[in-house]
């Protein structure tokens, strides 16, 4: 069974969707990734603001908009299972992020979705 871990949202601008998040919806800034991704509080559930770069915020090219992140213990064993499924990739292979590695998918109606690794390998 999958289990949502991280719900993150692509935005073009962080210092505009910080502001946002935090004067007008109240969330608090838990940590920063260096100066594009930002954590805000939320319970037990991470969530994340990621600026992308202008443009790739087009759902039909990348990533977009709000992305839920699924928690596995062996992303390598998740990516093939996945293959095996013929699941649309959109990285081909697992890549690194500030908390472990990831891999992003879509699924059979283009929403994307992503599988998460915590810690580094």
């Amino acid at each position: 069974m999958s289990e949502v871990c991280v719900i993150s949202i692509y935005v073009p601008d962080i210092v505009k969707a910080m502001d946002f998040y935090t004067t007008v919806l109240g969330f608090k800034v838990d940590q920063k990734y260096g100066s594009k991704i930002v954590s805000l509080v939320n319970g037990e559930l991470p969530f994340i603001l990621e600026e992308k770069e202008q443009g790739t915020c087009d759902p039909s090219t990348k990533p977009a908009g709000v992305v839920l992140a699924l928690k596995t213990e062996d992303i390598d064993r998740t990516v093939k299972a996945l293959k095996e499924h013929g699941v649309a990739f959109i990285i081909d292979e697992p890549t690194d992020c500030p908390v472990g590695k990831f891999i992003s998918f879509r699924d059979p109606f283009g929403n994307v979705l992503e599988y998460l690794q915590f810690g580094r390998l």
